[in-house]
């Protein structure tokens, strides 16, 4: 069976959150979040979706944006 975590993250996952999200909303330590969403994914239960990035670029970032956001924080 599955851990009550495992049942609340599946919830909160109908819509995608970052893992840093799911351990925010169930107040549990993000390396705990890490696992339990790992788990869940090697059960197929949810589906990991890597961050940034565009299909159409080949999966690399928005150079322009990170420019913008280096040039922000000088």
């Amino acid at each position: 069976g599955q851990l009550p975590e495992h049942q609340r993250i599946c919830r909160l996952c109908i819509e995608i959150k970052s893992v840093a999200e799911i351990s925010a909303l169930l107040s549990i330590p993000l390396g705990v979040a890490r696992i339990l969403v790992a788990d869940l994914a090697e059960a197929g239960l949810v589906a990991i979706h890597q961050p940034g990035g565009d299909e159409a670029a080949g999966g690399q970032p928005d150079v322009t944006l990170l420019e913008r956001v280096l040039s922000g924080l000088r």
